[in-house]
């Protein structure tokens, strides 16, 4: 199956629907559908059965157009991609931007780090799609600029508080990976991690781990404690370690 990759349609297309602006030269009869319908049903559908199972003929049925209808607003899938990563970008609708202390700056970027999880957990299928190039959409940009205050007045540089930033998403987009791949896996097997190892334990018994002394050693104790993970266990100890790297770099600039 071919990968959903934003930015993969017209550019220039994208960003006239993105701001709302009309293509020079192109006025046509007022549609009894708007723009924002088309995305938020292509979205319902993405959060519910995943972005594979959005086409311009399902998000056209679900707003009781024709698929022809559907190409008089959006182009094709790709530019539908597009608005539909930047329609849930800015979390809920007319949230106020938030207001950081500079001097609680774990706590903000915990903060931040925390409602980009959410995000993800949300509407899981943003993980699937590729986002080399950024969507330039207004909520795009309102959400860039949230996490950017979350590290102004560190002592950064522009290029520093905008590489924190890039530090800060790629930990909890990996971070929150695993969870999405652990909630697929046991939809699609009818298995829960904890069912998967009492299923396996039995076998386990009977192999040899002595040329692995390490991880008979930590293994079990891992085990013990949380099966084969606790995502929020793992992220609060990943994200600790990076807000100390963080610091490292907020006290050098000091």
């Amino acid at each position: 199956m071919a990968e959903d990759i934003s930015g993969k349609g017209d550019p220039l297309r994208s960003l006239l629907l993105l701001w709302g602006k009309t293509e020079p030269g192109k006025r046509g009869p007022k549609s009894k559908v708007e723009l924002k319908a088309l995305v938020a049903a292509a979205v319902e559908i993405a959060d519910k059965e995943g972005i594979e199972a959005v086409s311009t003929r399902r998000v056209a049925e679900a707003v009781g157009i024709s698929a022809m209808s559907f190409y008089t607003h959006i182009p094709d899938k790709a530019v539908l991609i597009d608005l539909m990563l930047d329609a849930i970008a800015a979390g809920p609708v007319d949230a106020p931007m938030p207001v950081f202390d500079p001097a609680r700056w774990r706590d903000n970027i915990t903060l931040v780090a925390t409602a980009y999880r959410d995000f993800y957990l949300q509407h899981p299928w943003a993980l699937q799609v590729s986002t080399h190039r950024p969507v330039l959409g207004p909520n795009t940009l309102r959400a860039y600029e949230a996490i950017l205050i979350a590290v102004d007045g560190l002592g950064l540089s522009e290029v520093e508080m905008d590489m924190t930033v890039t530090l800060i998403t790629n930990y909890v987009f990996g971070a929150v990976r695993d969870v999405a791949r652990a909630n697929m896996v046991k939809r699609q097997t009818g298995l829960s991690d904890d069912e998967w190892w009492y299923a396996i334990a039995p076998f386990l018994e009977t192999i040899d781990f002595s040329p692995y002394p390490t991880a008979a050693r930590v293994g079990p104790v891992v085990g013990e404690l949380y099966g084969l993970g606790d995502p929020d266990l793992a992220f609060t100890f990943g994200l600790e370690r990076l807000l100390d790297g963080i610091a490292a770099l907020v006290e050098a600039r000091a």
